[in-house]
């Protein structure tokens, strides 16, 4: 299994974000968006939004 990433551009919303996150295995990327998302977005830590996270998540290393 390869680097995984998501970045928070590909999600506009009310805060303007230009982070992206990457980590070697989708559990340790999970985590640290969850964490991200939770605490600068304000979104609560639930099944459907780890499932989207889970969905966003895309191979290989963050660009810019």
């Amino acid at each position: 299994m390869g680097r995984k990433y998501i970045d928070c551009r590909d999600y506009p919303g009310d805060v303007k974000c230009t982070v992206a996150i990457s980590a070697d295995n989708e559990k340790e990327l999970l985590e640290a968006v969850v964490q991200h998302g939770t605490k600068v977005h304000g979104y609560a830590d639930t099944p459907e939004f780890r499932e989207t996270i889970r969905k966003g998540m895309k191979e290989g290393n963050t660009s810019s």
